[in-house]
């Protein structure tokens, strides 16, 4: 089904917008440079590539804007002719034409300077060349505001108008202002038209949608319509008369009975018979409006003869019904009557049509012929004459159909608590393998549709289909089916005598731990004998507490925290700053005001920033090496001294001396090795001649890295110094660029 959408159309450009927009992707997608010195040949191609990807540019976005524009020839006369109501068909026309012949003399201007720039002998000659080109296609532009300005408020205005199907099935609304229309078409629909109590409050069609009989149907609302000539009528008018003149509809025409909507029954009348012309070939309803103020019945004898005699003038396809928008009296009698109305008007039109006899033309009826004159009756199962022959017994004694409907059997299904099981159905059940045949004779089972919805619904009851099961043995049916696992029953192998076992289990279990809970609370009495109540009250809630803390720092993720706070991770420490976060006045100052001393804290600070850490080093390593338990190595750690041959501190003399000479003698080994051959190195190490290089480009690198603790990093906002923007752009031509 064509449903012509508007909305989707780009919006155009005016026509300054639009040469800065084809100059400036000129300028960004072709190349900025040439110089004299380049071959002729290289110059002209680069001031042909410019001409001939403005001409390209200036194309694509003009065929795209005629692209997006309908042609009214090619579109439902519906919306042509509402186009030309609207925007005026010809002024239209000659704004696209304007676009079309502006298109062809941009690519002609482009095709005939591309051939003068063939014949330039150098590289100001071409840059003229190219200049008038663009200057050219840039006029021809500029000369086409009226017509893109023009266009751009005819593809708002469309971009507004309804996506309304003029092919699917459609109730039209119409008549004088203020009657009704847009009041039913929000009792019928989920539109929200504005009512006001004033005329011509609807100014353009409005479209709805609602639902009958499954299908979907389309409500379109018009605007008031007066009784004068066409020539005189305005563009609000128009469109309700465009309207009723192209859609294939269900009219329904509004009439105000009680005449509050300023216009006499007279008036409607008049109307009704002006417009009469365009509700040829369609369904017509007259709807008498607003009967809650004026009933019907109740209405002056002369004006209801003149509705009437208006709607025999119109002919038998024309109906009257009543009804009122305020107590919604009728409103569902009138919207159902117009749609069967227009789906009988369609069935028909289908029927009458050749659309049918070219269905039937390709159908093939085929009547078999006799074989022989033998006579061959219908063929009636046993189990059938059964059942008809027990019910004429029984409704010739009496019971009638009642008899007939008794309480019908549920053999093959689970029985629930509310069945009541008579003889007829105790005999049946000890029948196991009667065929349905045998079964329905006597009794029609219950369908397990039936069943379920008596037995509370789905997933309340199920059947059981074990009846139903074909063994050898039917007692077979109802039995547990076994679980059977490396070809074993399961159930062969399980211990009658397991739940007593296991309630034994449980109870030792409980004996035991309950004995352990005595024997530890009298060694707690013991402790807590000499404390009171309160005291003992607060042994529990510090036991609490460090079970909390506990499985708090047991948990998973728990040591995944940051070094820093986030608040103050990057922040510049400095030391001149006062209002610095991390600076050692600051955090007493902001300690002491929630009234906590931390003189103890910064001093302990203070030590660790004087201690030397290759001081706590050396210590380490020379606490490792006490535990070793050498012999030769002195007991008794000497004083640390200041100087020394190797400024060591805190080392015996012995194993000083060990270590000198295990050095000196890893330093020997090292070369011999690289003497010798090449080993495999990590690639830290990569280009480093021995350990010693090693370690100490490993030093270095941790003495670069030291301050990184905490400080900015990558992942940190920076904001970085920006070069003078006159500075760097534009082209750039002979001299000094410091200044403007």
């Amino acid at each position: 089904m064509p449903v012509y959408n508007f909305k989707t159309m780009a919006p155009v450009p005016s026509a300054s917008d639009l040469v800065d927009i084809v100059l400036t992707r000129t300028q960004r997608r072709t190349p900025t440079v040439i110089h004299p010195g380049y071959k002729i040949t290289r110059i002209r191609n680069f001031y042909m590539r410019k001409i001939k990807f403005t001409q390209q540019t200036i194309s694509e976005r003009l065929t795209t804007m005629l692209a997006d524009f309908p042609r009214l020839s090619d579109i439902h006369p519906f919306y042509s002719d509402l186009c030309n109501t609207l925007y005026d068909r010809d002024h239209y026309k000659l704004a696209l034409g304007q676009i079309n012949t502006a298109k062809q003399l941009v690519d002609a201007v482009a095709r005939d300077m591309i051939r003068m720039v063939k014949y330039g002998d150098s590289l100001y000659r071409c840059k003229c060349l190219k200049r008038a080109a663009l200057g050219r296609m840039c006029t021809i532009l500029k000369r086409q505001k009226a017509s893109l300005s023009y266009l751009e408020e005819v593809r708002k205005h469309m971009s507004r108008l309804p996506a309304l199907d003029p092919n699917t099935r459609t109730l039209l609304m119409c008549g004088l202002p203020n009657v009704g229309k847009s009041s039913f078409m929000n009792k019928i629909t989920r539109a929200n038209v504005d009512v006001q109590p004033y005329a011509f409050t609807t100014k353009s069609l409005f479209v709805g949608h609602t639902d009958y009989r499954y299908l979907r149907w389309q409500v379109i609302d018009t605007p008031g319509i007066l009784d004068h000539p066409l020539e005189q009528r305005n563009t609000i008018e128009m469109q309700a008369i465009t309207a009723l003149a192209h859609l294939t509809c269900s009219v329904l025409y509004f009439m105000d009975i009680s005449e509050q909507c300023g216009y006499t029954i007279e008036q409607q009348c008049n109307l009704f018979r002006s417009i009469q012309p365009l509700f040829a070939n369609k369904q017509l309803v007259v709807v008498i409006n607003k009967i809650d103020i004026q009933p019907w019945e109740t209405l002056d004898a002369s004006r209801r003869a003149m509705i009437e005699e208006l709607i025999k003038e119109s002919g038998s396809n024309t109906t009257m019904l009543t009804m009122s928008n305020v107590s919604e009296e009728g409103v569902s009698q009138v919207k159902n009557h117009a749609c069967d109305k227009l789906l009988a008007a369609r069935v028909d039109s289908r029927v009458s049509g050749n659309k049918a006899n070219s269905v039937m033309n390709r159908l093939q009826v085929v009547y078999p012929t006799a074989r022989d004159g033998v006579v061959r009756e219908a063929y009636i199962p046993e189990s059938v004459l059964k059942e008809q022959e027990l019910r004429r017994r029984q409704g010739g004694g009496g019971g009638g159909d009642a008899a007939s409907k008794k309480k019908k059997s549920r053999i093959g299904y689970a029985p629930t608590v509310d069945d009541e099981v008579d003889g007829d159905e105790e005999e049946l059940d000890d029948i196991a393998h009667e065929s349905d045949d045998e079964m329905l004779g006597s009794r029609k089972k219950k369908t397990a549709r039936e069943l379920m919805w008596e037995n509370g619904g789905p997933g309340v009851w199920a059947p059981d289909y074990r009846e139903q099961y074909d063994l050898d043995d039917p007692e077979w049916r109802f039995d547990a089916i076994p679980q059977i696992l490396d070809g074993k029953n399961i159930a062969d192998f399980v211990d009658p005598d397991i739940d007593e076992k296991l309630r034994l289990l449980e109870e030792e279990e409980d004996r035991l731990e309950a004995e352990y809970a005595a024997a530890n609370m009298e060694r707690m009495d013991d402790d807590d004998a000499s404390l009171d109540e309160m005291e003992k009250a607060q042994v529990a809630e510090i036991r609490d507490r460090v079970t909390i803390a506990r499985a708090y720092k047991e948990r998973s993720g728990g040591n995944n925290r940051p070094a820093l706070p986030r608040a103050i991770r990057g922040r510049v420490k400095d030391c001149h700053d006062d209002s610095a976060k991390l600076k050692a006045s600051a955090i007493e100052k902001r300690l002491a005001k929630v009234g906590v001393d931390a003189t103890q804290m910064l001093e302990r600070g203070r030590k660790r920033e004087r201690e030397d850490p290759r001081e706590k080093r050396r210590q380490s390593r020379a606490a490792r090496g006490s535990d070793n338990g050498d012999a030769e190595m002195e007991t008794e750690p000497t004083e640390e001294v200041s100087g020394g041959e190797d400024g060591r501190r805190g080392l015996s003399k012995g194993a000083a001396k060990r270590q000198r000479k295990e050095r000196d003698e890893s330093v020997k080994r090292e070369q011999s090795l690289a003497r010798s051959h090449s080993r495999p190195r990590t690639p830290s190490e990569m280009g480093l001649r021995d350990s010693t290089m090693a370690k100490v480009a490993k030093l270095a690198e941790k003495k670069g890295q030291k301050k990184w603790f905490g400080g900015s990093g990558e992942g940190d906002h920076t904001k970085a110094v920006h070069l003078v923007k006159w500075c760097n752009t534009g082209k750039k031509r002979n001299g000094t660029h410091y200044q403007r």
